[in-house]
């Protein structure tokens, strides 16, 4: 049975500093970068056949850290389909910052919810409609050819994905958090 591991990228400079990254291209933070053994680790046991992810620095950095933890050279492909979602004009902000400015119902819904984007900024349903075809037409055909795949991605991508993948209402999305360096897997594409 083919194996689907989704990956959310390792912490980045702008994770550790509580700010809104969205498609600034931010690396890896030092505590991040050390925390690759340790997801490597988790990851071993998986022989994973191909691997996915975003041309963002902080999950081709996560993608190269996994491989040399692994010892493994494997072939990737690398898509903006999976780019985290736009923040649009809180790219760059202090998280903290803005919930004093806009509240924090409102920052939620913008982070979290499923229709409501930030100021020019993408909704998730935005980041759906780019993320989920690409699936369907690469990541689900691998895992039809039986191989195991691990799709290395930003937070917003992966949360769309998860909701494709369980169905998960566009209500009950805005409780699905996924932390950096986690992960979900699923056997045959569903969990």
């Amino acid at each position: 049975m083919a194996k689907l591991i989704l990956l959310r990228h390792l912490e980045s400079q702008w994770n550790k500093e509580n700010k809104f990254t969205g498609w600034q291209d931010i690396p890896l933070s030092q505590e991040g970068i050390d925390s690759a053994k340790e997801v490597a680790e988790k990851l071993a046991d998986f022989k994973i056949d191909q691997i996915y992810t975003s041309p963002l620095i902080r999950n081709k950095e996560t993608v190269s850290l996994i491989l040399k933890n692994l010892s493994r050279d494997l072939p990737v492909v690398i898509d903006r389909a999976l780019d985290e979602r736009n923040y649009g004009k809180l790219q760059g902000l202090n998280k903290d910052e803005v919930k004093k400015q806009y509240g924090e119902e409102q920052v939620r819904l913008w982070r979290r919810s499923w229709d409501q984007a930030p100021p020019e900024g993408e909704s998730l349903r935005d980041v759906f409609e780019r993320a989920v075809p690409f699936f369907q037409k690469y990541v689900e055909k691998d895992l039809k050819d039986e191989k195991n795949v691990l799709v290395v991605a930003s937070h917003n991508s992966l949360r769309a994905l998860v909701k494709y993948i369980e169905k998960i209402s566009e209500d009950d999305i805005i409780n699905i958090e996924i932390k950096p360096g986690e992960f979900k897997i699923y056997g045959n594409n569903r969990r």
